[in-house]
């Protein structure tokens, strides 16, 4: 059964204060679940479980390698990873990292709980879905040693392009 997507006050917000909501769980469906990336940016893997989201689809985007979470139909879902053990440091590594585009938004799962997600919230999305297989085959390795590079830049609160 799928739950409900969207709630009539969703509990989201823009850059530079989507950290003020507090989040907890992150979920993660795109470059975000390979542990290579996540040693990049945190020095480490947090703890994390498998999970889904219903009504989601993480989309291709046009130009770039990362994926989009974007809404979809019914029969979408999205699935990835929730890191459940983020420090408020890593948090704001993993938020300073991320497009600027994107909303921080709390989705329901398909395990009943509820997760943290960065949600692309429209533009440049392709009809086809993110393929992580290829993304690991032709991209991981570059991506995820440009994120090691990047670190020392988001851990001094300066965000990726600045």
């Amino acid at each position: 059964m799928t739950q409900a997507i969207i709630t009539s006050a969703p509990e989201t917000t823009r850059h530079r204060n989507r950290l003020s909501l507090r989040p907890d769980a992150l979920f993660c469906y795109g470059t975000l679940q390979f542990d290579a990336v996540l040693r990049g940016l945190l020095g480490r893997v947090p703890q994390q479980y498998p999970a889904s989201a219903p009504g989601y689809r993480a989309a291709a985007l046009k130009g770039r390698v990362y994926p989009g979470l974007v809404a979809g139909t019914s029969a979408n879902v999205a699935s990835g990873f929730v890191l459940t053990d983020l420090s408020n440091e890593e948090w704001r590594i993993l938020d300073a990292f991320e497009d600027v585009r994107y909303e921080l938004r709390r989705l329901p799962l398909s395990d009943g709980g509820r997760g943290w997600a960065y949600v692309w919230p429209g533009g440049d999305v392709r009809v086809d879905d993110w393929d992580a297989t290829e993304f690991a085959s032709q991209h991981l390795a570059d991506y995820a040693a440009r994120c090691a590079r990047l670190a020392p830049e988001l851990a001094a609160g300066r965000p990726k392009g600045e």
